[in-house]
C-alpha cells in the first residue's frame, strides 16, 4: 500500500468565546482563545492510498495546513501501515522546526486510522488490547463557589461516576478546604485525584501534597511547570501521594525516560495528541510498564478512549463535566457516551467516523 495524497481541510467558525475557567492565572477554558463574535479555524488532515482506504486526523487552526503543504507532502509515496517509520519520519522533520505538538501527531494518527480500517479490526485491539470498557473519572472546570462544587460533583455521583479529579481555584487554603469537602461529598470508597495546572512552587507544593495525602487522594497532578526536574525529584522523595507528572513536556519517551530516571514523578502522563500519536503514546505507556508505573491517559476523545482501552496501566479515562445541563447529556454522546461511570470503545474499525468529504471540500475556506 502506498500513500497517493495528503491533504488538508480548513474550516472557519463563529466563536462563542469561552464557556468556562481554568484556575486563576490561566486565561481562557473551552476555546482557542478568540472572542465571541470573531472568526476562528479548524483542520481535518486526510491520507489518501492506492487501496481506496482512507485516514484522517483533526488539526487546530491554520497550522496543520501549512505544515501539510511544507513538509507532509514528500510523505507521499510512502506505505502507511509502517507506522512506526512514518513516526521516526515526522521525528525528522521536527528536527528542523519544532512541530506543534498535535501536528506532529496528525500523520500518525491518520496512517492509525488506515491500519485499522484496512485490516477491518477495531483500532483499541490493533494497539494491543486490554478492555474496551473503561472506567471514567469526572475532570471538573473551575466553578466560583463551593456551592457550584457541591452541586455539580453529587450530579456527577447521581450519573454513575465513581472517580473525580479536581480542578481548582489555584489558592492553597481554599483548594485545601475544597479538597476535604469532595472527599466528604464523595466518601470512603471514592478514587479522588486533584491538578495542580502548574500552579505552584515547590513550598506550596509539598504542603500542598501532605493535604492530599490526608484525604488518601489517588494522585496529585502537574502542581508545578514541567521544567524544574529536581523540585519534581524532591516533590517525589517528601510526599507519599503518588505524583503524576510530564503531561506537556516534549520529547515523549525519551524525555519521559529522563523524568522516570530522575525520579522525578510517579505515575507518567499520556496522550495521544501530545505525544506523538498513537506510536508516541504507546511508547511511553510501554516505558512507564517496565519501571512498574501507571500511564494515566490525558483528555477526551475517540483516539484517547482507544488507548485507554489497549493499554494495561491506565485506570481511567479522563471526562469534562462543565455544567448541569452537560452531565445530563453525557449519556447521549455516542461513541462516547458515559453510562454508569464506564465508557467503551468501539468495535468499529478507524479512530473514530469520517466526514463527508465532498461537503467538506465545498465548505472549506482552504484546502490544500
Amino acid at each position: 500500500m502506498k500513500i497517493t495524497d495528503i491533504k488538508c481541510y480548513v474550516t472557519e467558525r463563529v466563536s462563542e468565546g469561552d464557556h468556562f475557567r481554568w484556575r486563576n492565572g490561566l486565561t481562557g477554558g473551552g476555546s482557542d482563545g478568540t472572542p465571541a463574535g470573531g472568526r476562528t479555524y479548524s483542520s481535518i488532515l486526510k491520507v489518501e492510498t492506492d487501496a481506496g482506504v482512507v485516514g484522517m486526523a483533526s488539526g487546530r487552526g491554520r497550522y496543520l495546513a501549512e505544515i501539510t503543504r511544507r513538509r507532509f507532502k514528500p510523505l507521499i509515496g510512502l506505505n502507511p501501515l509502517l507506522t512506526e517509520r512514518l513516526w521516526h519520519e515526522i521525528w525528522e522533520i521536527d528536527r528542523l522546526e519544532e512541530l506543534q505538538a498535535h501536528s506532529l501527531a496528525a500523520i500518525d494518527i491518520a496512517c492509525w486510522d488506515i491500519k485499522s480500517r484496512h485490516f477491518n479490526a477495531p483500532l483499541y485491539q490493533m494497539l494491543g488490547g486490554w478492555n474496551p470498557k473503561v472506567p471514567a473519572y469526572a475532570s471538573t472546570v473551575t466553578w466560583n463557589t463551593m456551592d457550584e462544587y457541591e452541586r455539580h460533583i453529587k450530579q456527577c455521583i447521581d450519573v454513575g461516576f465513581k472517580a473525580f479529579k479536581l480542578h481548582a481555584w489555584g489558592d492553597a487554603k481554599a483548594d485545601a478546604k475544597l479538597s476535604r469537602n469532595l472527599r466528604k461529598w464523595c466518601g470512603d470508597d471514592a478514587d479522588l485525584m486533584f491538578d495542580g495546572s502548574a500552579g505552584w512552587d515547590y513550598v506550596t507544593s509539598l504542603w500542598f501534597g501532605r493535604v492530599l495525602e490526608a484525604c488518601n487522594f489517588l494522585w496529585y497532578e502537574e502542581p508545578m511547570r514541567e521544567f524544574d526536574l529536581p523540585s519534581y525529584q524532591k516533590l517525589c522523595e517528601n510526599l507519599d501521594i503518588p505524583v503524576l507528572a510530564a503531561e506537556t513536556s516534549d520529547g515523549v519517551h525519551w524525555n519521559m525516560a529522563t523524568w522516570i530516571q530522575y525520579g522525578a514523578l510517579d505515575m507518567c502522563r499520556t496522550n495521544v495528541g501530545f505525544k506523538g500519536g498513537f506510536t508516541g503514546a504507546l511508547k511511553i505507556a510501554h516505558l512507564a510498564e517496565s519501571h512498574g508505573m501507571r500511564a494515566q491517559v490525558h483528555g477526551m476523545s475517540h483516539a484517547n478512549l482507544h488507548l485507554c482501552a489497549a493499554i494495561p496501566n491506565n485506570d481511567y479515562y479522563e471526562q469534562l463535566v462543565i455544567n448541569s445541563e452537560q452531565i445530563a447529556g453525557l449519556k447521549d454522546l455516542g461513541d462516547l457516551a458515559v453510562i454508569d461511570g464506564y465508557v467503551t470503545a468501539p468495535d468499529t474499525p478507524g479512530v473514530q467516523p469520517q466526514p463527508d468529504w465532498d461537503k467538506l471540500a465545498a465548505s472549506a475556506v482552504e484546502v490544500v
